[in-house]
């Protein structure tokens, strides 16, 4: 079964966010994000798509496991993707940009 608050915990890591940025990227109070590993509780449905939203992924790709990530990438290609999801919207976007302008 995935652990919900763990991959949580590993997705803001990797972008290197506090609970406090996770709190102004999803909308959701920090108290509330707090409260959900002080008493162990799972998320919301639409708390968690909001929480997915901010991490720029849909339902499906958090709750993937690592064993089913697109495995006939190389490893720069997902290295890249990554970065890129580590960015923020704004920063995806102007990427995006430069990429179609290539």
């Amino acid at each position: 079964m995935t652990d919900i608050l763990e991959k949580i915990r590993r997705f803001k890591l990797d972008r290197n966010w506090s609970e406090y940025q996770l709190a102004e990227h999803s909308g959701i109070p920090q108290s509330t994000i707090s409260s959900w590993y002080r008493k162990n509780q799972i998320p919301t449905i639409p708390s968690l798509e909001k929480i997915c939203a901010a991490f720029n992924m849909t339902l499906p790709q958090f709750f993937a496991d690592e064993s089913t990530h697109l495995q006939f990438l190389t490893e720069e290609q997902q290295e890249l993707l990554d970065a890129f999801g580590r960015l923020k919207k704004e920063q995806q976007q102007a990427i995006l940009r430069l990429l179609k302008t290539l």
